[in-house]
């Protein structure tokens, strides 16, 4: 498994993470069996980074991998390195309440996070989005004094614009910036991938398939369960779900001259963007994670680029990435 840097001061990690939100929430249900069986394959193949939140499931996510964790040979267990957004609010029926970013809520989120995982530290760990009413010094600085005690190893950031970056690392060694990026999704290119960059900043890349919309897998007559994300969101619907196909069309032409799969194709052409980037492939299945880490095999030169960037531009998708009201707490969309 090759590894890159979660930024200049951030761990090695494998080129590839293991995002687990689906296992617990948002896709419809999920096979608990095959959740762990699959985090079991992800760790045997090398992959070391694995990516939750302590709001997937209400704190379902957490326990899954604290089990999965568990159960897995000593020295795979060691090598997991587990990444936590934590300070979204829900309500008993999986409602949002908005965001908690105040100091003494970061420490309770991680004294939950950490006993639902079963660790005596968090390697990296971050506010899900940022909390307009909290200055996000004050939010990193309670995440730095936990480092102080030794509760957490890193400090990250997800979702927020180029101003914010700033302002974290200038108040505490920021490793990486969870946000999502893919050949259809490519806002951070205008200023917080360069921000990033000058700063030493990793970036964790989730969304690479566009929660399957990219994947080659999805098809216009597929039916989705209410509890999936997708039944709502805007780049699935009606004519912009047509129009998005017909993107992943021109890309399944690329990827069977390459003799690859669509997906693949979709993360190496993240992969292809830095060693500063590591793609989080959201995988439920070993089977799925199977083909995701087969894009560690891709290698896209500079024809293949071309044409990727011919047939999907990059502002081509149709549709927001998501609901305009989960829009409006995107600190990265201002």
């Amino acid at each position: 498994m090759r590894t890159r840097s979660l930024g200049t001061t951030g761990p090695q990690v494998s080129a590839l993470g293991l995002g687990c939100m689906g296992m617990s929430s948002l896709y419809g249900d999920a096979d608990r069996t095959e959740s762990i069986a699959t985090l079991h394959a992800a760790l045997e193949a090398g992959v070391t980074l694995i990516d939750t939140g302590d709001f997937y499931g209400m704190g379902h996510n957490e326990m899954l991998i604290g089990e999965a964790l568990r159960a897995a040979p000593a020295s795979r267990r060691e090598q997991a390195l587990v990444s936590v957004k934590f300070g979204a609010l829900r309500d008993p029926v999986g409602g949002w309440g908005g965001v908690d970013g105040r100091p003494a809520a970061v420490k309770n989120f991680a004294a939950y996070s950490l006993q639902r995982l079963g660790v005596d530290h968090i390697d990296v760990y971050r506010i899900a989005r940022l909390d307009p009413d909290v200055p996000i010094e004050e939010t990193v600085g309670a995440i730095s004094e936990l480092v102080e005690k030794g509760y957490v190893r890193h400090i990250g950031l997800s979702e927020v614009g180029a101003d914010t970056i700033r302002r974290a690392a200038a108040t505490a060694p920021i490793a990486d910036l969870q946000i999502e990026y893919s050949i259809i999704t490519r806002g951070i290119e205008d200023r917080i991938l360069p921000t990033t960059r000058e700063l030493g900043i990793g970036i964790t890349a989730y969304g690479v398939l566009s929660r399957g919309l990219i994947s080659g897998h999805f098809t216009r007559d597929r039916q989705l369960a209410a509890n999936d994300f997708r039944s709502f969101s805007p780049r699935f619907q009606g004519e912009n779900l047509d129009h998005n196909l017909g993107l992943v069309d021109a890309l399944r032409k690329i990827a069977e001259q390459k003799g690859v799969s669509v997906a693949q194709l979709a993360i190496a052409w993240v992969l292809s963007r830095g060693e500063d980037i590591v793609p989080l492939v959201g995988a439920r299945t070993r089977q799925r994670l199977s083909e995701a880490l087969g894009a560690l095999e891709v290698t896209l030169d500079e024809a293949d680029l071309a044409a990727v960037e011919t047939a999907v531009p990059a502002d081509a998708a149709a549709g927001d990435r998501y609901p305009q009201a989960q829009m409006t707490h995107l600190d990265s969309e201002r």
